[in-house]
């Protein structure tokens, strides 16, 4: 088997309506309830936040993840390490 160089995946979001988020580039999904997901995407960690949120679809191997809900926010951060454990995040 020949090797093949690994290339980052890459990394798209789709929002209809504010109510069907897709997302591609997921690599996990740290935690999730009806009003935030916290994942890891090939382009940093992504926030959703919102009501209702559920997750209809999860392929982590390849990578596509989609949410029905009414979505109110998407946020990246920058520097995961730095800022503290999960909880402190997200009460900061």
């Amino acid at each position: 088997m020949p090797y093949e160089e690994m290339r980052p995946m890459d990394h798209h979001l789709i929002l209809e309506d504010r109510e069907r988020l897709t997302v591609s580039g997921v690599e996990e999904v740290e935690s999730f309830d009806e009003n935030t997901i916290v994942m890891v995407t090939a382009q940093g960690v992504l926030i959703v936040r919102g009501e209702n949120l559920h997750i209809e679809k999860l392929s982590l191997d390849g990578g596509d993840l989609k949410v029905e809900g009414m979505v109110e926010s998407l946020t990246y951060e920058e520097d995961r390490g730095r800022r503290g454990s999960f909880l402190s995040r997200l009460l900061g």
